[in-house]
C-alpha cells in the first residue's frame, strides 16, 4: 500500500491544478492548494476535511511563498511532491511586447517557479525525498510566431528543469518537467488570454487570438486524465525528467526534433570548421 503524500500545488484554483487537485483529495492524498485567490479555490475544491489546505500565494512574492511554505509543514509536517502549475500566456510579437509585459511573464512562468523550487529544496532535501513536476508546454520546445515571450519563459523551465534533476538527485528528490499539449480547460479563453496592449497591424495578431480562441472547448488533451498521470508518475523509482502529455505534443516534439537534425546535417560543414 502507498503511502500517503502531501502535494504543494500552485495555480490550484481552475485549470489543470484544479484537476490535479482533486484527483489527488480523491485517492487519499493531502493538497496543499495555492493560488491568489482563496475564495475560488475553496468553492472550486470544496470542503475536503483534514486532507485540503487552501492557501492564499503569489508566487512571484518570495517572502509570501516562504511563508505559505512554512504553513503548510507546520500543519502536515511534510512536503512530498511539488506541483508548479501557474502559467501566463501573452500574445503579441517580440515588437509589439513592451518591456513591462515581457518581464510578467518571466516573473510569473519563470522566477515564480523558482522562489518555489528554492523555498522547498530544504524540506525536500532535508527528508531526502521528494518529487517536482514543473508544468511545462510543447511550446517550450517549439518557437511559435507571436508567442514568443510565453515561448522563452517555458523553454527556459526546461533548462532549469534539466539542471535541477541533476542537482537535487543525490539527496533522492526527483524532477519531472512536463510538456503539454492543448488540453480542454479555460487557459485560452476569453478571461485567461493576455494580449501585448500595443499591437501593430503588420503582425496580425488579432488572426492569431481568433485561431486560439477556436481551439477552446475543442482542445484533444483531459485534463483528469493529464491528472491521473500525475498520480502515476510520483509512484515511480526512475520517472521521465522529459515528459510530454497529449498526441499533438507528441507529435509536434517529434516532428521539431526532426526537424533540427536534418538542419545540423545540413549545416554541420560550418559547424565543425571553427575548431583550432
Amino acid at each position: 500500500m502507498n503511502k500517503q503524500k502531501v502535494w504543494l500545488i500552485t495555480g490550484a484554483s481552475r485549470g489543470m491544478g484544479l484537476e490535479v487537485a482533486k484527483a489527488v483529495l480523491a485517492n487519499g492524498d493531502k493538497v496543499v492548494a495555492t493560488s491568489r485567490n482563496l475564495q475560488e479555490q475553496v468553492k472550486a475544491i470544496g470542503d475536503v476535511s483534514g486532507n485540503f489546505l487552501p492557501l492564499k500565494m503569489d508566487i512571484t512574492n518570495d517572502a509570501e511563498v516562504k511563508t505559505c511554505i512554512a504553513k503548510a509543514i507546520e500543519v502536515f509536517g511534510t512536503i512530498d511532491v511539488v506541483i508548479n502549475n501557474v502559467g501566463y500566456y501573452l500574445v503579441g510579437s517580440i515588437e509589439e511586447i513592451s518591456d513591462q509585459e515581457f518581464r510578467k511573464t518571466f516573473e510569473v512562468n519563470v522566477l515564480g517557479m523558482v522562489n518555489v523550487i528554492r523555498n522547498t529544496m530544504p524540506y525536500l532535501r532535508k527528508q531526502r525525498s521528494g518529487h517536482i513536476i514543473n508544468i511545462s508546454s510543447n511550446m517550450g520546445y517549439i518557437g511559435y510566431a507571436n508567442t514568443g515571450s510565453y515561448n522563452a519563459s517555458k523553454f527556459a523551465v526546461i533548462g532549469l528543469s534539466e539542471a535541477l534533476a541533476q542537482e537535487v538527485k543525490p539527496f533522492g528528490v526527483k524532477v519531472t518537467v512536463v510538456a503539454p499539449g492543448m488540453f480542454r480547460t479555460g487557459f485560452i479563453s476569453d478571461a485567461n488570454l493576455a494580449v501585448a496592449s500595443n499591437t501593430i497591424a503588420d503582425y496580425n495578431v488579432a488572426t492569431h487570438v481568433k485561431m486560439l480562441h477556436g481551439f477552446n472547448g475543442n482542445q484533444p488533451g483531459d485534463p483528469k486524465k493529464l491528472a491521473g498521470v500525475l498520480l502515476n508518475i510520483v509512484q515511480m523509482e526512475e520517472p521521465p525528467v522529459h515528459l510530454p502529455l497529449g498526441s499533438d505534443a507528441y507529435q509536434s516534439i517529434i516532428e521539431q526534433r526532426k526537424n533540427e537534425a536534418l538542419e545540423l546535417e545540413q549545416w554541420k560543414h560550418l559547424s565543425l570548421s571553427t575548431d583550432f
